[in-house]
């Protein structure tokens, strides 16, 4: 049975380190017990009316961290707004100083590098994080490529970073691990993409030998109008749409169309790059 949920106006919406509010007379340990606060990590609690989203995460995490240390990768790119970048559950990733004596656990990702480089990135905001650019540098090197190459995508697509800010980013760490990797996510990225399970899609196609398509591909129908195939051939005049508006006039227009789900782009890839492979061989692609 929960305890009484007391909650100092200097608490609300706040997140904080509990042995800290103990020791200022704020709460006692028995009332941080109350149905008031959520624990989110090893002596860090949150007022239970906040959200539980990657921020209320990094929120947490920054109170461990050490002095010029900042949230990084796909928590940084979730920061600026990429919101499916990073959920409430996921590790959060960090940049810190080395050494710096902090190593990954649950929930924290830690990336170190010298106190000096670190020192000259573009940190802003609370808890502070690093600039989208970098954000994008970071995903592609530390996430598998599809989960990248959408979230590259969506801060292209908002208008968060440019393909010149990337490239500046991909020459200033041309010498650093993962250098090559990221520059192949960023000459993948498409800011056309509408969502991160698009996203997916055309770089699981891609991994697996087709070649590449057009994201959210222009093409007149009779009548006037302009439709947008998410996935486009245009030379062979093959389209995949994944769970969105049926491109029937297409059809009409001597296109072949397929549809992708969401459960069969995730249960039974398979089977879909099956299909596409076969519909572009059937319209003349030679690997």
């Amino acid at each position: 049975m929960s305890t009484h949920a007391h909650r100092p106006d200097a608490l609300a919406w706040q997140v904080f380190r509990g042995s800290d509010v103990v020791s200022r007379g704020l709460l006692t340990t028995y009332q941080l017990r109350s149905s008031a606060w959520v624990r989110l990590r090893h002596d860090i609690y949150a007022d239970a009316r906040l959200d539980r989203d990657h921020t209320l995460a990094c929120r947490a995490v920054a109170l461990q961290l050490p002095a010029g240390a900042a949230v990084a990768g796909p928590s940084a790119a979730y920061l600026h707004g990429v919101e499916h970048a990073a959920g409430f559950a996921e590790a959060v990733h960090v940049l810190v100083p080395g050494p710096a004596g902090l190593r990954s656990q649950r929930g924290l990702q830690v990336h170190s590098m010298p106190r000096e480089a670190l020192a000259r990135l573009s940190v802003k905001g609370t808890p502070p994080h690093t600039d989208p650019a970098r954000a994008a540098w970071e995903s592609a090197v530390w996430l598998e490529p599809s989960r990248a190459v959408g979230i590259v995508d969506t801060l292209l697509g908002r208008g968060l970073t440019t393909r010149g800010a990337l490239a500046e980013v991909a020459t200033a760490n041309d010498d650093r691990p993962g250098a090559r990797r990221a520059r192949w996510v960023f000459d993948q990225a498409e800011p056309a993409a509408q969502s991160p399970s698009e996203s997916q899609l055309r770089i699981r196609l891609v991994l697996a030998g087709l070649p590449r398509p057009v994201a959210q591909h222009p093409v007149p129908v009779p009548g006037g109008t302009v439709l947008h195939a998410g996935l486009a051939w245009p030379e062979h005049r093959v389209a995949v749409e994944y769970d969105g508006q049926r491109l029937y006039p297409l059809v009409g227009a001597g296109w072949l169309v397929l549809h992708v789900t969401s459960h069969r782009l995730h249960q039974d890839f398979p089977a879909v790059l099956r299909e596409v492979h076969a519909a572009l061989v059937d319209r003349g692609w030679r690997r």
